[in-house]
């Protein structure tokens, strides 16, 4: 499926916000966030107040399920060059029947209805849904009729707790980004349709929340995020790696101990540091603090790796999608054994190397 350039930014804006925020020109300290380790809350779920012009802010999911077949949901509120303040949303499924389908839209931000006594976001009334807090019985409802017909409609029959360090927010120079995992890990069931095919579905789910103040179409160079295919032992978050190396974002780890909130000090590949300038060939190892058991995997079986180009027609908006994302923005895509007896689903996403 191929879209002409008057839609490029419908499937780009949710990508976009998930790559964290702008790198200066100049190096600066990372800051982390302040406070205790905490439960997450209807506050943190519900839109934050926009902070800068450029504020942008994503809530995204990722659902592997049992047949095979893999979604990804992205309901974004930005801020699009030329065009103001816009609502973003976004669904891939991947190997649907075999198949891989794309589809994006895009709305004026007075389509989104955040009700906070029901702990539920609307957008275009009940086209897109997140309904009711972040755990069991939370459900994500997406249907569009653009290029095809899409509906994804499933619900967490169960979800581990999620928990973010303090408020949550980073301090990159004078930008802020923050993050909240609210579901690491949860069992969902549900039905996902295309056209005439639908399929009814069950697997798990991985689901946070990020925002940041700088326009998100300036990258930081890579994002890693993983999730784990069992509750325990489990590794499930996002890594951003600014352009001088700088860490920031964290993962949440589910042992013996119970869940712990863990915050990256050092990512190597295959015994160097890894500093994100490329994409990651050989082996993944993350160190934490406070003794987080180390996450470790291989990167170098890739079961998907695309591009969003791949979606624009004609070489004007090949262009026009390059120099608004600094490059050809790739996503490298995998499964991989994580030496604690789980699969590890991971993503990795940046400009082309």
């Amino acid at each position: 499926m191929r879209l002409q350039i008057k839609n490029f930014a419908n499937i780009a804006v949710g990508v976009f916000a998930l790559l964290a925020f702008t790198a200066t020109a100049n190096a600066a300290d990372v800051v982390a966030p302040t406070g205790a380790d905490r439960a997450l809350t209807v506050n943190d779920f519900m839109p934050h107040k926009a902070l800068s012009k450029e504020f942008n802010e994503t809530w995204s999911y990722q659902f592997v399920f049992d047949n095979g077949t893999r979604a990804f949901v992205n309901y974004s509120l930005l801020h699009v060059p030329g065009s103001g303040r816009k609502i973003g949303c976004d669904l891939s499924f991947w190997n649907f029947n075999g198949k891989t389908y794309s589809v994006g839209r895009q709305y004026p931000p007075e389509r989104l209805v955040a009700n906070k006594e029901k702990a539920t976001i609307a957008i275009k009334t009940d086209e897109y849904l997140l309904e009711n807090k972040p755990g069991k019985g939370h459900r994500v409802f997406y249907s569009a009729d653009k290029g095809g017909k899409f509906l994804l409609d499933v619900t967490f029959e169960s979800a581990v707790s999620g928990m973010v360090p303090g408020d949550g927010i980073w301090t990159y120079g004078s930008q802020k980004f923050a993050q909240y995992i609210h579901i690491p890990y949860g069992r969902v069931t549900g039905k996902i349709a295309y056209n005439d095919d639908t399929l009814t579905v069950k697997g798990y789910a991985y689901m946070d929340q990020t925002w940041q103040t700088a326009q998100a179409t300036d990258m930081a160079v890579r994002t890693i995020n993983f999730s784990t295919n069992d509750k325990s032992p489990m590794h499930a978050g996002r890594i951003t790696l600014t352009a001088e190396g700088q860490l920031m974002g964290y993962a949440l780890f589910n042992g013996p101990q119970g869940m712990k909130v863990a915050i990256p000090t050092k990512i190597k590949e295959g015994g160097t540091e890894y500093n994100g300038k490329k994409f990651p060939k050989t082996t993944l190892a993350f160190e934490w603090k406070n003794g987080v058991t180390p996450l470790v995997f291989p990167v170098n079986k890739v079961l998907q790796k695309a591009s969003l180009l791949d979606k624009i027609d004609g070489w004007f908006a090949k262009k026009a999608m390059k120099v608004a994302a600094g490059g050809e923005v790739l996503f490298y895509r995998g499964r991989s054994q994580n030496g604690l007896g789980k699969n590890i689903d991971w993503a990795i996403t940046g400009v082309k190397d």
